[in-house]
């Protein structure tokens, strides 16, 4: 049976409560230098995440306003351990995935984003958000193409990732150039992500992949390199294959 839509406060409250009552103290120590001591965490694991998550959000409407979701998430932000903005990116993918988010809600992620940032949350953002939303209104385009080019460098790790779930629908065209552009970054998260997100795209077209970094072997940093081809390596080793050169 579904329930009212509920207020921000009291989403965040159950949220809360949820989470509260599977805390592992003795988790958290662990948790938290894993994310090399940036958060406060309330050693709550995945699994424990994903149950807190389904019990606060069971019988509520699969499509919750766009205030409601956007406000929970502020919120949620807020919070000092880290397990709230878990269940908060789980709570914005959902609405993210669905017909009601608008493109308006872009601002939001950003803000969401560039708040408490590390790979950890940004990822799952830009991976799921960030693509549903761009994939569904092509007018938020020229939005990535603006983190992409700026110096945030979460922003533009999220608009180099946005499309790792897109699959066919990729822009390969758009990829490419977007990887050559930022080659030259010198900081670790970017080379990862342009490798990792080339690495998506060889599931769907290796063969352009491996063109790719080929033909711009001399820009791509070695870690992107290897990156961009790992899994086409590890799926030619386990047929018997030579390797591939990186």
């Amino acid at each position: 049976m579904t329930t009212a839509v509920p207020t921000a406060k009291s989403l965040v409250s159950t949220f809360a409560a949820e989470l509260t009552s599977r805390r592992d103290p003795a988790k958290a120590p662990a948790m938290a230098a894993y994310m090399r001591d940036q958060f406060e965490f309330l050693g709550v694991a995945s699994p424990g995440q994903a149950d807190a998550y389904r019990a606060t959000m069971a019988g509520l409407p699969r499509r919750l306003p766009e205030d409601l979701v956007t406000a929970t998430a502020e919120e949620l932000w807020r919070r000092p351990e880290r397990e709230h903005q878990y269940v908060g990116c789980r709570l914005v993918n959902r609405h993210a995935a669905t017909p009601a988010a608008t493109a308006a809600f872009l601002p939001v992620v950003e803000g969401l984003i560039r708040r408490k940032p590390w790979w950890d949350t940004v990822d799952i953002l830009a991976t799921h958000t960030v693509g549903d939303l761009v994939r569904r209104h092509p007018e938020l385009r020229p939005a990535m193409d603006a983190w992409l080019a700026g110096d945030d460098l979460w922003l533009t790790r999220a608009a180099l990732l946005h499309m790792n779930r897109w699959k066919a629908e990729t822009d390969q065209a758009w990829l490419f150039a977007a990887c050559r552009r930022r080659a030259d970054h010198t900081d670790f998260f970017i080379r990862k992500a342009i490798g990792w997100a080339l690495r998506e795209h060889s599931k769907t077209d290796a063969a352009a992949v491996v063109a790719f970094v080929e033909e711009h072997r001399n820009e791509l940093s070695g870690l992107s390199r290897r990156e961009a081809l790992v899994w086409l390596e590890r799926r030619r080793q386990r047929a018997g294959n030579i390797p591939l050169a990186n």
